[in-house]
């Protein structure tokens, strides 16, 4: 007796068409595509079989937005289940050899079997509640993490009222160490001073110059000329973007 064993395996929706052929070229018998309708769209299962293997190739989530494309110009005989899934679950394939156009069954309603009960509604519809619910709460905490801290607030009246309390030498210390701490702050919250631009003198640079050759001298002039005026741009650049 023969043995049989039979695996389900994922494929990516792009490659139904080249799985197919790739399949048929190796042999392999077309078996049956089944459908399942499920909470992210209706899964396909593509299943063929070859000396006893019964390989499942399910491809998840397909949605009635998508375009699946027939297999039919490699396996015929799967113009059946295709326009049977086109009936039943409003998918839409394209290119089926033997196209019925969506009268294979005489149906009530359309599409069937993506139809689902009251309490399968209402239960969708609560889970998708707490899905959005849980990631907005996600969202807003991730907000408040990457927020900067805010300065705490300080209720001086109370902290003034508690002072009043104590005696004299003591309440002078602590207004001493408040008003430090608060001096302590407002410096780290003041933005740095700009680096003031380096004082040239420029009578002891002249008096340098003279003492060399002219051809020099002239080039010494030029150097610091062009410096001064790298550097009075880049001052100019600096105050031009702290506005």
């Amino acid at each position: 007796m023969a043995t049989f064993s039979q695996d389900f395996k994922d494929l990516a929706f792009e490659d139904i068409h080249v799985s197919a052929a790739e399949r048929q070229a190796a042999g392999w018998r077309y078996v049956q595509i089944l459908a399942v309708n499920t909470e992210n769209g209706v899964d396909l299962v593509y299943s063929y079989m070859l000396d006893g293997v019964l390989d499942n190739l399910v491809v998840r989530g397909v949605t009635v937005e998508q375009v699946v494309p027939s297999i039919t110009d490699v396996y015929l005989e799967a113009f059946v289940c295709e326009n049977e899934i086109h009936d039943l679950y409003g998918l839409n394939i394209a290119g089926i050899a033997i196209d019925f156009g969506g009268n294979f069954y005489q149906l009530a309603e359309k599409a069937p079997m993506t139809v689902i009960s009251p309490a399968q509604l209402a239960a969708r519809e609560k889970a998708k509640k707490v899905a959005a619910a849980k990631a907005a709460k996600e969202a807003a905490a991730q907000k408040a993490a990457e927020a900067p801290a805010a300065a705490p607030v300080i209720d001086e009246a109370a902290i003034q009222a508690k002072i009043a309390g104590l005696d004299p030498e003591k309440a002078a210390k602590v207004r001493a160490a408040m008003e430090a701490k608060m001096k302590k702050a407002a410096a780290e919250a003041a933005p740095a001073p700009a680096p003031a631009a380096p004082v040239i003198d420029e009578a002891a640079i002249e008096a340098k110059i003279a003492g060399l050759d002219p051809e020099k001298a002239a080039k010494v002039r030029a150097a610091m000329e062009a410096k001064m005026k790298k550097a009075a741009e880049a001052a100019a650049n600096a105050e031009g973007e702290g506005e």
